[in-house]
C-alpha cells in the first residue's frame, strides 16, 4: 500500500476544518473532510444568533480567501461583527462548496475511531510506516496517511458540577437545563420568559445569555436573571472595558457590570454547584439559590475517547499537547497574549496526527479563531515538507486589555 497516496483526513467542517482542506488543496496533497453533522459549520449554526466580538478580518483564512476570492466570492466587510449564522452562511458554506473542496467533504459522517492499520497502541515497529485507519460510526474505514482532528469541543461541554464531575442532581435536573448560548430572544425564548433563569460561568457564552436575558427581563415582567460564579468577584468577566483592542467585547462586560450594579442581575460569588434538589434548589452546599431555568456556561472540554489507540502527549492539566500547554495556560495568558505557535508544539508521538482548533487548546478557553488558521497552516506545510514555512508562525491577535484567569477559572477566560 502506498500511504502517501491515501488522503490526509480532517475531521470536522468548522472554521478551522475548513481552512486546513484549503491549505490542503493549495499544497496539492488529498484530502477527505469527515463531518458528523449535516453540513458545514454544523457546531457554529448552534450559536448563530450570537454575534462574534472579533470582525471579520480575524475570521477569515488567508488560503481559503484566495479560493473564495477565485470564485468571485465579495468578502464582507473587514470591520463588520458577524453573528454565527452570517459566518456560517457568507463564508463557510460558500467554501465547503467550492468545486476545489466540495467533491472530499463528507457529511453524516461520525468518527468513532482512530488507529493504525495492523497495530494497536503497544506496536511500535513500522508504525511510522502503516497508515491510519478512521472508522466511521457506521461501520466503514477511511485509511489515511494523515490525520488533521479539528472536531472542536462543542459536543462535550464541562458539567455544573463544580469538582468536575456532574453534581448530585444533576443529571435528574437535565430537563431544566440549557447548554451555553441558548436564544434567549429567539427561537428558546418561551423557556425563559416570566421565569427565574441561573446562569453558571463566568465566560463569554455567560456574559452574552445574561445580557440576553437582562433585555428579556426589561420586557416581560417575572423574568430574573441570577448569576453564580466560583471566584469572589468577576473583574476578569467584565474584562478590560475601553482597553480592549475588540471594542465589541470590550463592550459586554462593561454592559454586564452595569447590569449587576443596577441590580437587573442578581450575582452570586463564591458559589461552587454541589447539588440539586427537586424544584431546582441549586446548592454549593451552604447556599441555595431557586430558580426555573439554568444554564450550563461552564466551559467545554475535548473528547480524546476515539483517540484511545494513538499515542498522544497530554498535559494532565489542559488536555493540550505538554509543548503548547504551557503557551495557552488561562491562568497566565489571555486570548490575545498567546504567543505564535504552530507544528512543532502541536505534534504528537504519534507521527502524522494533529489537533487543531478549539480541540488543541484542550480546556482551555483562551481561543481564537486566527489562532486556528495558523495552526491549519502550519501542520499542512509540515504534512508537505516545507518545513521551513512549517516553523515561520506568525499570530496578530488583538490585546484584551485585562484577562488573565485565576486558578478558579470557572467556565472560561473572558476572551
Amino acid at each position: 500500500m502506498d500511504v502517501h497516496a491515501l488522503p490526509v483526513v480532517v475531521i470536522g467542517a468548522g472554521p478551522v476544518g475548513l481552512a486546513t482542506a484549503a491549505h490542503l488543496y493549495e499544497r496539492g496533497l488529498p484530502f477527505t473532510v469527515l463531518e458528523a453533522g449535516d453540513g458545514p459549520a454544523a457546531a457554529v449554526r448552534r450559536w448563530g444568533h450570537v454575534r462574534l466580538f472579533s470582525p471579520w478580518r480575524y475570521n477569515v483564512d488567508d488560503a481559503a480567501r484566495r479560493l473564495l476570492g477565485g470564485a468571485g466570492w465579495v468578502e464582507p466587510d473587514p470591520e463588520v461583527l458577524p453573528t454565527g449564522d452570517q459566518l456560517a452562511a457568507d463564508y463557510l458554506r460558500p467554501l465547503a462548496g467550492l468545486p476545489a473542496l466540495k467533491p472530499h467533504v463528507r457529511y453524516g459522517a461520525r468518527v468513532a475511531a482512530v488507529t493504525r492499520f495492523g497495530l494497536d497502541r503497544l506496536r511500535t515497529a513500522g508504525r511510522a510506516e502503516a497508515p491510519f485507519v478512521v472508522r466511521l460510526t457506521g461501520g466503514q474505514d477511511v485509511m489515511a496517511r494523515a490525520v488533521v482532528d479539528a472536531s472542536g469541543t462543542w459536543e462535550t461541554p464541562n458539567v455544573l458540577g463544580a469538582s468536575g464531575v456532574p453534581a448530585h442532581g444533576e443529571a435528574a435536573a437535565a430537563g431544566f437545563v440549557e447548554a451555553a448560548l441558548p436564544d434567549v430572544l429567539g427561537a428558546d425564548r418561551d423557556r425563559f420568559a416570566g421565569r427565574r433563569t441561573l446562569v453558571v460561568g463566568a465566560g463569554h457564552s455567560a456574559a452574552n445569555t445574561l445580557l440576553a436575558l437582562a433585555d428579556l427581563a426589561a420586557r416581560v415582567p417575572g423574568t430574573s436573571v441570577v448569576w453564580a460564579i466560583r471566584t469572589g468577584e468577576p473583574a476578569r468577566t467584565y474584562g478590560g472595558g475601553a482597553a480592549d483592542a475588540l471594542p465589541a467585547r470590550g463592550k459586554i462586560g462593561s454592559r454586564l457590570r452595569e447590569h449587576v450594579e443596577a441590580g437587573a442581575i442578581e450575582l452570586v460569588t463564591g458559589f461552587g454547584v454541589h447539588g440539586i434538589a427537586p424544584g431546582l434548589e441549586v446548592s454549593d452546599g451552604t447556599r441555595t439559590i431557586r430558580c426555573d431555568r439554568i444554564v450550563a456556561a461552564t466551559g467545554f472540554r475535548p473528547d480524546h475517547g476515539f483517540l484511545s489507540e494513538l499515542r498522544l502527549d497530554l498535559d494532565p492539566v489542559l488536555g493540550a499537547t505538554r509543548a503548547l500547554a504551557p503557551l495557552i495556560d488561562p491562568n497566565e495568558h489571555s486570548c490575545g497574549t498567546v504567543p505564535p505557535h504552530g507544528v512543532d508544539v502541536l505534534a504528537h508521538p504519534e507521527p502524522g496526527f494533529y489537533a487543531v482548533g478549539a480541540k488543541s487548546y484542550g480546556r482551555a478557553p483562551t481561543f481564537l479563531l486566527a489562532t486556528g488558521y495558523e495552526q491549519a497552516r502550519s501542520v499542512v506545510a509540515a504534512l508537505a515538507g516545507d518545513w521551513g514555512a512549517a516553523r515561520r508562525v506568525h499570530l496578530d491577535l488583538p490585546e484584551t486589555g485585562v484577562c488573565r484567569s485565576g486558578p478558579e477559572s470557572d467556565g472560561g477566560c473572558a476572551c
